[in-house]
């Protein structure tokens, strides 16, 4: 009897080509859907990292010019002794840094201040100053009152529902040493941007003058706040008539309605809230990215950029909590 032989056969170079084919369409499409999921992914992260600087960096003016005119147990910057009075810089001679002048520490009348669209405070800027960029000042005591014992050196104010003084040594002022007074260190912040950060050169960045101990004596410390920061621009909400509300929007240089101590002060006018504008750019350049978005933040018009930069503005209202009472 014959056995039967069995054949061993392959695929034949039709059948491989076909195989070939089908393999590097899938093989492309394969490629084609990461890089798709891998560009979505870098512009997700870019346009993430934009917006959590423009968060951070409004999160920090937010939660200090929202106590403004927060003066420890008064709201009443009027009535507190030291202030400045009509361009008189140091009136009880307080041992302070002058390196801003006397009057950016000692300006209460001014819980929030200015300077638009330049730079002009009597400190140098760290840096270049950003052109066409606002400067925004601050001043309020501390939410907590001063450690005790107190700080020798320190700015505090002791102050009661009616009025306070402010102090540099570690006795309250006699005339305020009541069962119902209050200590509270006085903060001063002066927030402007500048063309390049020290953490990441050649990136704009949000900086500020701020006033605090440092090394056991009170100094003007400058600090960086968040780099990416191209553009701050402020209005302040100004209520004239008495009624808690308001009634105009002004820049930085109408401070003359709402300052006591101008020939232009409209009687009671005071400051209640201030509208914040800034604009953000990610660090670094992106291959397809091209801004001809025309910025208006404020009274300014920063024109087409026309660059490789993710940008977004934002801007927020804030209301100061203690301008009211």
């Amino acid at each position: 009897m014959c056995r039967p032989t069995n054949r061993q056969q392959g695929i034949t170079l039709v059948e491989l080509m076909v195989a070939l084919a089908i393999g590097s369409f899938l093989m492309i499409g394969a490629v084609q859907i990461y890089n798709q999921s891998r560009q979505a992914f870098v512009i997700n992260e870019s346009i993430a990292r934009v917006q959590e600087t423009a968060q951070f960096a409004m999160d920090i003016i937010e939660s200090d010019v929202r106590m403004a005119s927060n003066w420890g147990r008064t709201s009443r910057a009027l009535t507190i002794v030291g202030r400045s009075v009509d361009g008189n810089a140091n009136p009880t001679s307080l041992d302070i840094p002058t390196d801003c002048g006397a009057a950016w520490v000692l300006n209460l009348s001014l819980p929030v201040d200015g300077v638009n669209n330049t730079y002009n405070l009597g400190c140098a800027a760290d840096g270049t100053a950003m052109v066409n960029s606002d400067v925004l000042t601050v001043r309020r005591a501390s939410i907590a009152e001063s450690a005790t014992p107190l700080v020798n050196g320190s700015l505090k104010i002791q102050s009661t529902r009616t009025q306070g003084e402010m102090f540099t040594g570690t006795t309250v002022p006699a005339a305020l040493a009541t069962a119902d007074a209050q200590t509270h260190d006085l903060l001063v912040s002066s927030y402007y941007v500048t063309t390049s950060s020290d953490l990441i050169p050649g990136v704009p960045t949000l900086r500020r003058k701020t006033l605090q101990m440092d090394g056991g004596s009170l100094e003007v410390v400058d600090q960086e706040v968040a780099p990416g920061v191209e553009n701050l621009q402020v209005q302040f909400g100004v209520d004239v008539d008495d009624d808690n509300s308001v009634d105009r929007y002004v820049n930085p240089s109408a401070a003359s309605i709402y300052d006591p101590a101008s020939v232009n002060y409209i009687a009671g006018a005071r400051v209640i809230t201030a509208r914040i504008w800034l604009v953000v750019r990610g660090t670094t350049i992106e291959v397809g990215i091209e801004d001809n978005v025309d910025y208006e933040p404020g009274d300014r018009d920063l024109g087409v950029q026309n660059d490789s930069f993710r940008r977004m503005m934002v801007s927020k209202t804030i209301l100061l909590r203690n301008a009211r009472s």
